[in-house]
């Protein structure tokens, strides 16, 4: 029978099963991270691992929710720091380093990523879309802010430039470079 944890102890067994998650996921994949070795790394047996999640992808769901989360609030202190467009352009380049350092966020059409998604409840997947949307709207929807062009294009243009990640292997540039050139020259056509 599993050790009794205390809340202190299951918040932070929680955060370092999330932590070794994140490690393990860029470093192996979805498919190749064993929950024995999450388990030995966070120092607790795989039996008590079910105490904080009740499969491996519960605790990569709310892994890659806690990513969102985070790259989120980023978002929003880049544009506090300066509310406007300028602000925006910095928060796009700050995930988008975050991309260069976490692949598992953006590699969505991985065989990887789809066979993790793929097991996630129908309620899940689309939680997971549907912040995705939602945190681009937020990021747009400032009092500061006035669109030159249609909200709907605006978010497609700045997924479109980040999805260039995909392609970082091939460039002939540094792809935060090229990032970084997209976004200086374009964030005056999207934004008054």
């Amino acid at each position: 029978m599993p050790k009794g944890f205390t809340d202190d102890e299951k918040k932070i067994i929680t955060n370092k099963l999330i932590e070794e998650c994140k490690y393990s996921w860029q470093r192996y994949g979805y498919k190749k991270t064993s929950v024995d070795e999450l388990c030995k790394n966070a120092g607790i047996s795989k039996g008590a691992f079910y105490i904080f999640f009740k499969t491996k992808e519960e605790l990569f769901y709310n892994t890659l929710k806690e990513v969102q989360e985070n790259l989120y609030k980023v978002v929003e202190e880049k544009i506090a720091l300066s509310p406007n467009k300028n602000g925006v352009a910095d928060a796009l380049k700050e995930i988008f380093s975050e991309y260069i350092n976490s692949s598992f966020i953006y590699d969505t059409k991985s065989v990887d990523f789809i066979s993790f998604f793929n097991k996630l409840s129908e309620e899940e997947r689309n939680d997971l879309s549907n912040k995705s949307y939602i945190g681009a709207k937020g990021m747009l929807d400032k009092p500061f802010l006035k669109l030159k062009i249609e909200e709907d294009l605006a978010i497609s243009v700045l997924s479109a430039m980040l999805i260039t990640i995909t392609q970082k292997e091939s460039m002939l540039c540094d792809p935060i470079n090229v990032f970084d050139f997209m976004i200086d020259n374009l964030i005056d056509s999207i934004f008054e």
